[in-house]
Formats: structure tokens, sequence, C-alpha cells
């Protein structure tokens, strides 16, 4: 039991050296036209993504009546998704090339293993980010999703909506959610640079908890969904973040700045193991000094 858990407290240690690669990052929305990528010192994020992040706003009211559309193309009020049940919120876009697919399968796989049913105790509200997405494109992801979750039948408890620039700036200001527009490929502002995180709101639409990155515990959105019935209110999490950004092709930045992260993560994580291992062995070797000298100690006596 005792190599047990020393085992276990230098594993924490090295996951803790590589999550001190990632700061607390505040939100703010930027204008579409900023498109100032900037250049990145060393190790650090590029200027462009020191506008992006999320903002814990906890018990935060989200603006119910700001206006959408659904992937019916029915007018309709966030407020319609609130009263009864508590809800999943995602901020998303639906032409997004990088990240948002990771963060929808990775809700999606977590819903998999949570005994609870969308459209009867919870909905899962999904709002693009980009007032140029369609309804038709709102509707084809979620028949993606709603057909990846295995489950049809929930259909009606998964909402997917588009809007415009005031409406979602609303709810991202709510949220605390920062994003960016930024040039695609081909040179135009069709892409977004923004940060994962996945929310859960009260009945009463406040903000309750806050679930960051691209792979969820069943477990803590099981408890989340529960206590937010109640119209319990979280607490922060670790503000590690993972961003979805992309450059500019030609000059290959993103892959640098992605390559930079990875080596340094990797280095750090092999130097904690490593030292680790050191340790211990160091350890192993004085235990069996002293029982050797206890041993010889013994057969002169």
């Amino acid at each position: 039991m005792k190599s047990r858990r020393t085992t276990r407290g230098g594993w924490q240690a090295a996951i803790l050296c590589c999550a001190l690669l990632s700061a607390p990052v505040f939100a703010q929305v930027s204008s579409y036209g900023d498109k100032q990528s900037g250049e990145n010192a060393g190790d650090q994020l590029p200027q462009v993504l020191q506008k992006v992040g999320v903002a814990q706003r906890l018990n935060q009211q989200l603006p119910l009546d700001a206006a959408f559309v659904d992937e019916s193309g029915k007018p309709v009020k966030l407020g319609d998704y609130f009263g009864k049940h508590p809800a999943i919120l995602a901020l998303v876009y639906y032409t997004c090339p990088l990240l948002c697919s990771e963060e929808m399968d990775g809700l999606t796989s977590s819903l998999e293993m949570v005994k609870l049913t969308p459209g009867k105790d919870f909905n899962v509200v999904i709002i693009s980010i980009d007032p140029s997405d369609s309804p038709e494109q709102a509707a084809k992801s979620k028949a993606l999703y709603v057909k990846r979750y295995g489950r049809p039948e929930t259909a009606s408890g998964w909402h997917f909506l588009t809007g415009q620039r005031p409406a979602i700036d609303a709810v991202t200001n709510a949220v605390g959610f920062g994003y960016v527009r930024v040039p695609g490929p081909d040179g135009k502002l069709s892409q977004f640079a923004h940060a994962s995180s996945i929310e859960i709101v009260t009945p009463e639409g406040k903000l309750a908890q806050y679930y960051l990155g691209v792979e969820y515990s069943p477990k803590d959105m099981l408890l989340g969904l529960i206590d937010a019935s109640g119209n319990k209110i979280g607490s922060p999490v670790a503000n590690i973040l993972t961003y979805c950004y992309h450059y500019d092709p030609q000059t290959n930045k993103h892959s640098l700045i992605v390559a930079r992260v990875v080596q340094l993560g990797g280095m750090i994580t092999v130097a904690g193991l490593g030292g680790f291992m050191f340790l211990m062995f160091r350890k192993d070797v004085n235990v069996a000094r002293e029982h050797d000298l206890t041993k010889k100690e013994t057969d002169k006596g």
C-alpha cells in the first residue's frame, strides 16, 4: 500500500509539472477586424491568444431573452430551454476545422455513460459563435451527434442554435467566453481562435459549473447536472485551457507552437518521472544496504 501511494504521488507530481505549462487566461471578446496574430516569444502564446480564454462566472445569469434560430429554422429564445431542467451549454461553431469536433466528441462520449436522458432530465444547448452559420449546418451537426450518441429518441433534448452578433455576444459575455476572428487558409476572416469548455446551467439559467478541455468525466457531469437541478452552484476548476487556433499554413506557425508546447511538456514529464524513478532507486539501494548491514551484525553476534 505504501509503494502504491508513493507511485501515485510521483505521477501526480509529473502531471502537475505539465499542468503548469498552461496559465489562467481571462476572457474578452475582440472585434471581428482584430486579426493581429503577432509573433510568439519562446513558448508563450501568440499575441492573438492573449484575448482568448474562459473566465468562470459562476452564478451568472444567462440572457434568457436572447433570440436565436434552432436547427429547423424556427425562431427561439434561449429561455425556451430553461425553467424545468438544467442544461449543458457549449459554445462552438459548426464549420470549425479543429477543436470543436473534439469538444463535441468528448461531450457525446461522456453523456453516453451518464444515466440521465436528454430532453427528460436535462437539455443540451449548442450555440454557434459564428453569425454566418446557418440552420442547415446546425441541423447537420445535430444529426451527426445524436446519431453518435446512439439514442435517437432523445433528439428533442438536443438543440443546435444559430444567431446574430448581439445575441451571441450577450451569451459569450455572460459565460466569460473570449474568442477572436482569425484568417482561414484563404486569408479571409472565416475562423475563430477560442478555448474549449462546456458549462452546466441551472433551470433558472444561472451558470453552475465549468468543465474545460475536450474530455469530461461522466461522474463529474452526472454530479454537476444533479446539483444544478437543485440550483446549486459549483466551484471554479483549474483554468487549464485547450485552444483552437489556425495560423496561415504557409508560415506553419501553428505547428511550431504546438510542437514547442508538446516538446517542452514531454521534457518536463520525462524529467519528473526520471527524477521520481531515481529517488525510488536510491531509496531501494539504501534499504538494501541497511538490510545487509543488519544481517552482517546479526551474523557477527
